[in-house]
């Protein structure tokens, strides 16, 4: 354990938000989402876990040391419903208000549909996979900076 470190982040988990650059993408997904596939096709190559959580738990964990990008207008996304892009489900709601928690202000997501989310994080710097059972429980966050 460390000091002021979210104990949902592990050592792989840290490690990648560690290395990962302004601009880079990372993908928390849910427990449907084809994540090893993916996974395979990052920065990274390989799945990681925040294991029995959900998406708001471990996005909260996330958010506590990852900025989120102020040059982009939807520094994250989340998966448009199939049919229904307008819809916000409840896991959706929670990770949004995770959010404006960690920001001090409303910053709503962006929303991408199903088969474009699958091809952006094909190019995502990782996926980190959460215990989320809910449909829909996936985002991309785009890594920002800290000011000197």
């Amino acid at each position: 354990m460390l000091k002021t470190i979210d104990p949902m982040l592990n050592a792989d988990v840290l490690h990648a938000l560690c290395a990962m650059g302004h601009g880079d993408d990372l993908v928390l997904c849910d427990t449907n989402f084809p994540a090893a596939a993916v996974a395979r096709r990052t920065v990274i190559g390989e799945l990681l876990r925040i294991d029995n959580v959900t998406a708001a738990r471990a996005a909260r964990a996330v958010l506590s040391v990852l900025p989120l990008d102020d040059f982009v207008d939807d520094p994250v996304l989340r998966m448009q419903v199939v049919g229904k892009p307008l819809e916000v489900p409840d896991v959706q709601a929670e990770v949004q208000a995770e959010i404006d928690a960690v920001e001090g202000r409303a910053r709503p997501m962006g929303s991408i549909e199903r088969f474009a989310f699958y091809d952006l994080a094909a190019k995502a710097y990782c996926i980190v996979q959460t215990g989320e059972r809910r449909f829909y429980g996936c985002f991309i966050f785009k890594k920002g900076v800290i000011a000197p």
